[in-house]
């Protein structure tokens, strides 16, 4: 029987094929030539009614077709050389346990492993970075090869780039290149690069083969850049050239490149570090990828020009579309905010208005109302991945555009954009870009209605990005802190003074009221809304401060070993607009209890802070408490750091050193707290100086499980500190001088020799107080080599007596 079915299966196959062309050539024969007509259909056949726009559920670009003017590249089949030979498979897998070990006897055992790898992959190296497994072997290897092993690889792939950048596996071979070849061109423009292999015997030819220097990394990246630039359209909406092209991008502008490491990076895929993660135990980063790295002078122009190319050569429907891709959008992005640094992105034509469907090139008129535009705009904030376009937009725009923003899409429909769980995003985004007054007062005008929904109904973000906006500008803060009043439901002065707690656990007074407070939780996003309210003038400032004081010292202390309330304090005693007398109230709660703080894995924190805010008579009481509980903090694994930055052992043996030491930084913060940044502040928003439009960074501490930061040596950094910002402020001296040279004369070379003979008295008193503490170290350790040779005189005497003791008896 299954003789017969296979038989039958086998026959059907082919006589199948046969069967259909033939009666496909006779049915062509019988009918004729067709005709595309209402007229050759017969009349029952079904006719489809035509699709109108208007009767859609959703929005149809009708005019796409017109749009298209781009004629779109042809297919690009990946790179294929064949199979691997397995022998060959084989070896690199037996190699692979000593690339993840990395277990080798000396460096020079390495470089001879090394370079036997690469002789037997020699006329194999493009059909290797096509194999699964190889190419994520030949990953490993690169990370610890030289720059000349490198370069050849690298220079070996020029021939069929756009192939191998569109394949599966490549495209990851020729990304570590990239990442690598721009850790080398540092090395390369500082000369430290060979073109060369560092063994007389050469790859390529022998020993007696003429040896021909590679092109260098600044001309393959070079190269890399041209290549791709003919196909860059094409090579964006490739889920594996797009991460390379991001790359690129990142390379020749020299930005800092994200850690390769991170599960978050966006260079690779969430998947692809995954898996080299499972599979690969070396960290397969660099750390100067981390930083801004200089770039040779030929890389900015280069630059520009493939950012104006690729910019003219795009069609308007080919950039709407990328903004709504995730693989796409990603190196639009990239691109808008590489243009943005080099020059204006807002100009009629511009790769910005196609991708706004020429919103900045609208005018007033009809064509400010096209509502093809405006649908398409208001889908993209709905969109997931337009509203990440959009977000980069709100930050990368002008005060006039940003405006047309608010106006257009966001005044009339606040309300329903705020708590939509996308577009949220981006009315955050344009809170926190505001860039006048007159735009942020407007913004909160039209969220003030809706905080207490946002703040209970899970958007306090939206509410938080305005606070961070006030502290930016430095203006609005009233205005927000009778909003947050209202939406709270705290109307009377004895609702309001619990101001603190209705923020901290997000809450109205009501509910406040009626609960239990010990079962009361903190809420992560109100303690940052408070921390970031802690950054307001005096005047913003005054309720939450009066807010905090009018609790219960219990109730507060519960605070510090809570990971959200316990930076609610710290945050209290860091900011610079909080006043030296609150702190001092602050610090003075805690008297008596900084013990049981210092061994809390949260309240730790809190003791570090309270001790860097504290003066001398605050910190000897507190280690007067120290003393009194050393055993229990030695053995607690929290408090043995607090005792380490507190210097007790030094404090216990010579309190006057530690006096004087304390008494010598005390003076420095407060000689130079212009220089140092330190000391809190109390100033009006009209004094602040002038900050810029971008978003400030919220308050950081460490991982409340970690392990506290070891203590800095705070006097040598302040010092050095301290020189360094006066040259700038003396350069900046002379400056000024040769400016007003010709009108002052006299005057100003008078001022010059004044302010530096008032630098110069401050210097040598800075260097004799550098030589006084180097003689008292001096005598200390003088004194402490004088006490041990007592100690062992007295113990030898001991020794001596009792065998005379023992001799007599």
């Amino acid at each position: 029987m299954g003789t017969e079915t296979k038989r039958k299966t086998r026959r059907g196959k082919r006589g199948g094929d046969n069967k259909r062309q033939q009666n496909g050539t006779e049915t062509a024969k019988e009918q004729g030539p067709t005709t595309a007509g209402p007229e050759a259909a017969s009349s029952d056949a079904y006719v489809a009614p035509p699709m109108e726009p208007a009767a859609a559920p959703f929005y149809f670009d009708t005019q796409a077709a017109t749009d298209n003017a781009e004629t779109l590249a042809e297919k690009i089949s990946p790179a294929s050389y064949g199979l691997v030979n397995p022998d060959l498979q084989k070896y690199l897998k037996s190699c692979e346990d000593m690339l993840d070990e990395q277990k080798f006897g000396s460096a020079e055992d390495r470089d001879i492993f090394i370079s036997n790898i690469y002789s037997e992959m020699k006329n194999f190296e493009l059909q290797l970075t096509t194999d699964h497994e190889a190419s994520r072997i030949l990953e490993k290897l690169f990370w610890i090869s030289n720059d000349y092993q490198i370069k050849r690889y690298f220079s070996l792939t020029r021939d069929d780039t756009i192939r191998l950048v569109v394949h599966r596996f490549s495209s990851h071979t020729i990304q570590t290149l990239l990442l690598l070849s721009a850790v080398a061109l540092e090395r390369e423009m500082r000369g430290e690069v060979c073109d060369f292999a560092d063994t007389g015997d050469d790859e390529v030819g022998g020993p007696q083969a003429v040896r021909t220097a590679l092109p260098t990394f600044e001309e393959l990246i070079l190269g890399l850049a041209r290549t791709l630039t003919a196909q860059w359209s094409y090579l964006m909406a490739n889920e594996y050239a797009s991460h390379i092209l991001r790359v690129l991008l990142l390379v020749l502008a020299g930005s800092p490149i994200e850690d390769q490491s991170n599960p978050k990076s966006s260079i690779k895929s969430k998947r692809s570090v995954k898996y080299m993660e499972d599979r690969n135990p070396q960290p397969t980063h660099h750390r100067s990828l981390a930083n801004k790295r200089v770039v040779p002078s030929s890389f900015g122009p280069a630059l520009t020009e493939l950012l104006q190319t690729v910019s003219n050569d795009m069609s308007d429907l080919a950039a709407r579309g990328f903004t709504s891709t995730t693989i796409g959008g990603t190196v639009l992005q990239s691109m808008l905010e590489l243009q943005a640094e080099r020059a204006s992105i807002e100009y009629p034509g511009s790769l910005l208005d196609k991708c706004l469907m020429g919103l900045i090139s609208a005018k007033d008129g009809s064509d400010a109302s096209n509502a093809r535009r405006d649908a398409y705009i208001k889908m993209m904030i709905e969109d997931v991945a337009g509203s990440h376009f959009l977000q980069l937009v709100m930050k990368l725009c002008s005060s006039e555009l940003l405006q047309k923003f608010y106006d257009s899409y966001f005044r009339s429909n606040l309300k329903a954009l705020a708590f939509h769980p996308i577009s949220n995003f981006v009315v955050q985004s344009l809170f926190s870009n505001a860039r006048s007054e007159r735009q942020l007062k407007s913004m909160i005008e039209g969220v003030a209605p809706m905080v207490g929904d946002l703040l209970f109904k899970n958007r306090p973000g939206v509410v938080r990005a305005l606070v961070d906006s006030c502290v930016r500008l430095e203006s609005g803060y009233l205005e927000t802190v009778n909003a947050l009043y209202n939406g709270l439901g705290a109307k009377s002065v004895a609702e309001r003074n619990e101001l603190i707690n209705l923020l901290a656990f997000l809450t109205t007074y009501a509910e406040f009221a009626s609960s239990d407070y010990n079962r009361l939780q903190f809420k992560i996003q109100g303690s940052l809304i408070i921390q970031a309210m802690l950054q307001f003038p005096s005047d913003g400032l005054e309720p939450l401060m009066d807010s905090y004081f009018s609790q219960d010292s219990e109730k507060i202390f519960s605070w510090c070993k809570d990971p959200s309330g316990s930076r609610i304090i710290e945050a209290i005693l860091k900011s610079k607009r909080v006043p030296a007398n609150s702190k001092r109230r602050v610090l003075e709660q805690y008297l008596g209890r900084y013990a049981e703080l210092a061994m809390d894995r949260c309240g730790s924190h809190i003791a570090e802070a309270c001790w860097e805010a504290a003066d001398i008579q605050l910190k000897e009481k507190i280690l007067r408490e120290f003393i009194k509980r050393e055993t229990q903090l030695q053995d607690n694994q929290f408090g043995r750091f607090m005792l380490r930055n507190c210097r007790l052992e030094q404090y216990k043996r010579k309190s006057s050193e530690w006096r004087e030491r304390e008494r010598g930084l005390e003076k420095k913060k407060l000689m130079f707290k212009d220089f140092l940044g330190s000391g809190s502040s109390d100033r009006k928003p009209n004094d602040a100086p002038a900050q810029s439009a971008a978003v400030p960074k919220t308050p950081q501490h460490t991982t409340f499980g970690s392990k506290p930061s070891k203590p800095k040596a705070s006097d040598v950094d302040e010092i050095d500190s301290l020189f360094q910002k006066s040259n700038v402020r003396v350069s900046a001296n002379d400056q000024a001088d040769k400016i007003n040279q010709a009108t002052a004369g006299k005057v100003a070379v008078a001022d010059k020799h004044d302010e530096d003979k008032s630098l110069e008295a401050v210097m040598s008193a800075i260097s004799g107080a550098k030589r006084k503490k180097s003689k008292s170290k001096d005598k200390g350790q003088e004194e402490d080599k004088e006490q041990s040779k007592a100690k062992k005189s007295k113990k030898a005497k001991e020794e001596e007596r009792k065998k005379r003791r023992a001799f007599t008896g």
